[in-house]
């Protein structure tokens, strides 16, 4: 049963405040997708905990979950691109449409993540001898962006997009290096396997993937990221942009871990940087 049409079967269940954001949304769905708590309450002339309170009753984690559930339940999108884009949304609709869904499903993913288990892969990639980051199509640029984080942070770090150099580094890969593989689907049948070669070759290998999944099981630790984005049948999007939020996690627990004198290293660095760039004055005139 999809969310709409729990709304419709629960209805003489809610409470008088509750029926009024049901009404509202069942009027017009498509709209409530991209709205804000604050402007559903205002149609609905009922409080924002009242709002919240009415997606709880639906078995949803709160208003950015339920505007995911309620995403579900319309139209399956354009195949290949968006599952919130219809085939005939101009640049108004499309925009808005990506941005909302993007945020939406940002916040579900932040309330998926197991801080303990940040927080000991943070500690594991402290006391690394080496990290290594490797992903394949969509997660390829993550592990890019990963390097372009870490790469500052006086560790050796690996990157390889190529599966035969991934394979390569992980049969020398040895007890004290962390490997990290990023994967949505956690399917990729390649990636799989070069993770079990880390593994069997002692490293401490860490999945940015889902949970329960081939991937998953082949991994010391996973990082699970609630993203419910089908990415076998439209565009890695919201997926993506988790991974990448995630990424800056780790990062920024391996810099406040290393404390102060680290933090002086990481200035230097920037410091370096800037004879590349041109300060607001230097900037040519039209």
């Amino acid at each position: 049963m999809n969310i709409l049409e729990k709304i419709s079967q629960d209805m003489s269940e809610f409470s008088k405040s509750e029926k009024k954001v049901a009404e509202v949304i069942l009027s017009n769905p498509q709209s409530a997708i991209h709205s804000s708590i604050a402007t559903l309450a205002k149609l609905s002339n009922v409080s924002e905990p009242t709002v919240n309170r009415f997606c709880r009753r639906l078995d949803t984690k709160g208003y950015p979950d339920f505007k995911l559930h309620l995403a579900q339940s319309l139209a399956n999108g354009t195949p290949y691109v968006n599952r919130h884009v219809d085939e005939f949304d101009g640049p108004s609709e499309y925009t808005n449409k990506i941005f909302e869904s993007t945020m939406a499903s940002l916040e579900v993913a932040r309330q998926s993540i197991d801080v303990a288990m940040v927080n000991r892969v943070v500690d594991l990639l402290t006391q690394a001898n080496k990290i290594s980051f490797f992903g394949l199509g969509a997660s390829a640029s993550v592990a890019h962006d990963a390097v372009n984080k870490f790469f500052r942070f006086n560790v050796p770090i690996i990157n390889f997009e190529d599966i035969l150099m991934q394979r390569m580094s992980c049969m020398n890969s040895t007890e004290g290096d962390v490997v990290i593989f990023i994967s949505h689907t956690g399917r990729t049948k390649s990636l799989v396997d070069v993770a079990h070669i880390a593994r069997t070759n002692d490293a401490t290998v860490i999945g940015i993937t889902q949970a329960d999944t081939p991937l998953a099981k082949e991994c010391n630790y996973v990082l699970s990221l609630a993203v419910p984005e089908d990415t076998d049948l439209y565009m890695p999007m919201a997926s993506r942009i988790a991974q990448l939020a995630l990424i800056d996690v780790l990062a920024t627990g391996f810099t406040l871990r290393r404390g102060n004198k680290f933090r002086e290293n990481l200035k230097r660095v920037k410091d370096t940087l800037r004879g590349s760039r041109y300060v607001k004055a230097d900037l040519p005139k039209n």
